[in-house]
């Protein structure tokens, strides 16, 4: 028997959602034979005592998820999300850099500086690429500063507001959908695919619309439904970024499938395993039994 952890935070369990995917993966590992300790924040060193970590709170190199996947990884503790995942996937140039060097078909896509925030500059990539275009700062999450911009005049107020906090801004050429593909990927091979149906008042799947929050409603779709095009982006963007757990998002067009992001700690509580009962014991049978292969080498 060995023993899991999962490190939390209290506004995890504060969702109620979230609780119930969490007792999901804790009844998955007990049935596998093996123990479950939940870890807050302030008894990270707990970790150390486990013999895989399955972070579920939010990740970023600036905050404590970071602090306990490196910890692990240190003390040579399989954990999903790991370091290099976090650090690539927090920052979308980078993210977008590792697609773009292994061929990954995306949006067309330009990295902006400050000296590349002017009219002219704005007024050409409108007469090249169409509108509106897609504005991105690069640490952004759960499609916060994630914007549309119709005009030239538009583009140069949010552009500028994003250099506010970053040294980059993405810019990306409109892709036009109902629906978005997420492929969640782990070790390099299919773990569930679903549609996140986007709501009528917005272009993202979460967003705040007239002071109020709207979430895209979620489609587990089996396997033998799965376009290839959009099966075969969704492993080939994972696989490009690293061997853990990535939700990749996807969409599909007339000539064919474009990535639009890959995501690390992708979300597992929102019926994506509709038609995928077995995700936690895939997961818990990577850490614990397998010893997450692929991600030692590339973070030591």
């Amino acid at each position: 028997m060995s023993n899991l952890g999962v490190f939390v935070n209290r506004q995890t369990l504060s969702n109620a959602e979230q609780l119930s995917a969490l007792l999901k993966c804790r009844d998955a590992a007990e049935d596998m034979g093996h123990s479950v300790d939940f870890i807050f924040p302030e008894e990270i060193k707990r970790l150390l005592k486990t013999d895989g970590l399955f972070i579920r709170t939010n990740t970023d190199p600036m905050n404590v998820a970071f602090v306990a996947s490196k910890m692990a990884s240190l003390h040579n503790i399989p954990v999903v999300d790991d370091p290099a995942s976090i650090q690539i996937c927090a920052d979308k140039v980078n993210m977008y850099y590792h697609l773009l060097k292994n061929n990954v078909k995306i949006p067309k896509t330009a990295f902006l500086k400050k000296k590349d925030i002017t009219i002219d500059h704005a007024k050409a990539m409108f007469d090249s690429w169409g509108t509106p275009l897609i504005l991105k700062e690069p640490s952004t999450c759960f499609s916060a500063r994630v914007e549309k911009a119709r005009d030239p005049g538009d583009f140069m107020k949010t552009a500028n507001r994003f250099m506010k906090m970053s040294d980059w801004i993405v810019v990306q050429k409109f892709v036009s959908s109902k629906y978005d593909w997420r492929i969640g990927v782990l070790g390099g091979e299919l773990l569930y695919a679903c549609k996140y149906m986007i709501p009528p008042e917005t272009f993202k799947i979460q967003a705040e619309v007239n002071g109020h929050l709207v979430y895209c409603t979620t489609e587990s779709v089996p396997m033998d439904k799965i376009p290839p095009a959009v099966l075969e982006a969704g492993l080939k963007a994972a696989r490009a970024i690293g061997n853990g757990l990535y939700g990749v998002d996807i969409k599909e067009c007339e000539d064919g499938a474009y990535v639009i992001e890959v995501n690390d700690n992708p979300s597992l509580e929102s019926g994506e395993d509709g038609c995928y009962p077995k995700i936690y014991s895939r997961i818990i049978e990577f850490l614990l039994e397998k010893g997450a292969p692929g991600i030692k080498d590339a973070n030591n």
